[in-house]
């Protein structure tokens, strides 16, 4: 992406305390009042078990410690014009800090973070553009993004060594930066298992796939079962929605015998695959903390700090991304090895690639 981002560590976040628009014009909220914070969903719905669920998860948590009202606008569509709308009935009904998740929103709240100025915008995993490659981060808006091929390539070095051998397949959804990570991340966590913990997992040009959708059920079931009839025995998904078909392909092949896994996305879809005698089909999940960063960025605006005009990357080093910290279907075995992975990522003695 032509874009320039300014790497900085959730922990300077966190310690220092980065303050951004100071001034009384520029707040969302006013001494002794309280702040309405509303969230404008993207493609999918408030429980899509991903993106919009977990930002939503954080403002909710935010909402039972801090005593905010809030509350959520799902769009009739998924173009900007449509995303301002839902924009301009939060503002116009008190809310002037607005969370939008998914890099679809960029170009759309380029154009509201200088609309609506007295207002606070958060963009997770995108930054704001005029679509022309022209980025600009307002005094009243902040950017996030996830390392992506961090959770990937631990979650790849999880699923090799705890399945040992056999194929790997991949299913994305649109082919978009964050799924790209996810999906190059991924690939060099199952290598690394291999070269260092002695696994023989393959994964094939054939069996990576971007679906082209981040909510087409049934196409994820049927590229599931197209991978799972070629001999694939787990497929990691990142897709959203499109995860769910695959999650329902896995299922009905397990109830039958068949050995079919599925590396979850984005947030633990462990409870998602569970099928007959409370077991699931769901390995373990590539995790981004998403909750975890809706909810810092809200308790940075009740204390004064919000980080205005930033682009923040939250990564291993803050625990952002990763797996879930707990995995039913991984060996205590496979933890340990995971957890060596996770420390020299952080250590900087593995450095994960953001392209192939």
């Amino acid at each position: 992406m032509k874009k320039k981002v300014i790497a900085l560590a959730l922990s300077a976040l966190m310690v220092t305390g980065l303050v951004g628009c100071g001034s009384d014009n520029n707040s969302s909220t006013s001494e002794g009042s309280t702040l309405k914070v509303g969230m404008v969903t993207d493609t999918g719905t408030i429980d899509d078990k991903s993106f919009n669920q977990g930002t939503w998860e954080g403002i909710e948590k935010a909402e039972k410690e801090f005593g905010l009202e809030t509350t959520f606008m799902q769009p009739n569509g998924e173009s900007e014009s449509s995303y301002l709308t839902e924009i301009q009935n939060l503002y116009d009904s008190g809310y002037k800090f607005i969370v939008t998740p998914g890099y679809k929103f960029e170009t759309a709240i380029y154009k509201a973070q200088s609309q609506y100025e007295d207002a606070k915008f958060v963009l997770i995993d995108g930054e704001p553009n005029d679509g022309n490659d022209n980025y600009v981060v307002a005094d009243n808006t902040v950017a996030i993004y996830f390392a992506e091929e961090q959770s990937g390539f631990i979650a790849g070095v999880a699923a090799a060594v705890e399945l040992q051998t056999g194929d790997f397949g991949f299913i994305g959804g649109m082919e978009v930066p964050s799924v790209k990570k996810f999906n190059y991340g991924f690939q060099q966590g199952v290598a690394y298992a291999n070269e260092h913990y002695g696994t023989n997992i393959s994964l094939k040009a054939e069996n990576i796939v971007y679906s082209g959708s981040f909510s087409d059920t049934a196409l994820g079931q049927q590229l599931a079962a197209q991978m799972y009839d070629s001999g694939v025995k787990a497929i990691f998904t990142a897709a959203a929605g499109v995860n769910i078909g695959v999650i329902t392909e896995a299922k009905s092949r397990v109830v039958n015998g068949e050995e079919a896994w599925v590396i979850g996305v984005d947030s633990d879809q462990y409870d998602d695959g569970i099928y007959e005698g409370n077991k699931s089909v769901v390995l373990t999940s590539a995790i981004k903390k998403i909750q975890e960063a809706a909810y810092e960025i809200i308790e940075n605006e009740i204390n004064g700090e919000f980080p205005g005009g930033q682009v923040l990357r939250f990564d291993a080093t803050h625990d952002a991304v990763g797996i879930p910290s707990e995995n039913p279907n991984l060996s205590e075995d496979t933890i340990t090895k995971v957890n060596e992975v996770t420390d020299a990522i952080k250590s900087g003695e593995i450095e994960v690639k953001t392209e192939l």
